[in-house]
């Protein structure tokens, strides 16, 4: 057997939700989402008690709101806003 372990790709899908919410005390909210960037069963190693070997590599992604609800930018970060114009349709033919 080579020195390299052989891993078969695995599709995964959240069960329930995949972000948890948290209220501290001072009423900030803190969410928490994790994702599965890659899951693997490993194809050529099992564990020492013959179980499969996974390789599973996490991402999390971490929000808080403040209790005001209120954020601040520099002003050089603010893009203009678009008005929208009137847009007329062409009937499909």
């Amino acid at each position: 057997m080579s020195g390299e372990i052989e891993f078969e790709l695995l599709e995964s899908k959240p069960v329930g939700s995949d972000t948890v919410v948290f209220r501290l005390e001072d009423g900030a909210i803190v969410k928490i989402r994790v994702d599965i960037d890659r899951a693997g069963v490993a194809v050529n190693y099992k564990n020492p008690d013959g179980s499969p070997h996974y390789n599973i590599t996490v991402s999390n992604k971490i929000v808080i709101i403040p209790p005001t609800k209120r954020y601040r930018l520099p002003k050089e970060q603010i893009q203009p806003t678009q008005q929208a114009k009137d847009v007329k349709s062409e009937p499909y033919r």
